[in-house]
């Protein structure tokens, strides 16, 4: 499954580098992809893992930028 989210508050580009890198580390992840000018996050796994991976996403970019809050 391929899903895009909003990221709210992503204020620098090396910011979204750091979280972009963090979430493709994330077990089950097949492709991440942050792109600064659009402030979005497109994540890529396995239908039956999405929702955990979402999750872990979610936990992984609220500890490397508490700021950044992500929309579906």
């Amino acid at each position: 499954m391929k899903k895009a989210f909003k990221l709210d508050g992503l204020d620098c580009a090396n910011c979204a580098a750091k979280l972009e890198r963090a979430v493709a580390k994330i077990d089950d992840v097949s492709k991440a992809s942050v792109n600064f000018m659009s402030s979005k996050l497109v994540l890529e796994a396995a239908d039956d893992k999405f929702d955990s991976v979402v999750e872990q996403a979610k936990a992984t970019i609220r500890k490397i930028e508490p700021g950044v809050v992500i929309k579906a």
